[in-house]
């Protein structure tokens, strides 16, 4: 068994980061999930949300949207229509989104057309905010 899995992270505009780490938490479609060494090959889907990698006692923080995650043989391939590291998102920018998102769902139904995707990109100025907050841990 490897001691360290090889974690690469794609979006459609190129490779976002490719590093050894020691384990991975991502947000899958059916509740977040771990990826530890040894980890048996699967492939998955994964929903808008925090996704994370350690390496030894550092912990750091993306901010993805929607994709797949395959694990075989000690690498993850991680294909995400975006994954935005902490340092990269702009905090004032994500509330502006955040209040114009919550606004506008304030004047909508469900049965509007533009009630699921305003609730979408209410999911990513969240999670945008909590990646932000949470910034690196040791």
């Amino acid at each position: 068994m490897a001691q360290k899995l090889q974690l690469e992270v794609v979006t459609p505009a190129g490779q976002v980061l490719s590093e050894k780490v020691d384990e991975i938490t991502a947000p899958g479609s059916l509740g977040q999930f771990g990826v530890l060494p040894g980890h048996t090959p699967m492939l998955t889907t994964l929903q808008v949300g925090e996704f994370s990698y350690r390496k030894g006692r550092e912990v750091t923080y993306l901010a993805v949207n929607w994709g797949y995650v395959e694990v075989a043989d000690d690498r993850v391939l991680v294909l995400v229509e975006t994954a935005e590291r902490q340092d990269h998102i702009d905090l004032a920018r994500a509330r502006t989104a955040l209040g114009r998102a919550e606004a506008r769902l304030k004047e909508l139904t469900p049965m509007d057309k533009e009630y699921h995707n305003l609730q979408a990109a209410l999911r990513r100025a969240l999670v945008r905010i909590q990646v932000v907050s949470r910034g690196r841990r040791r």
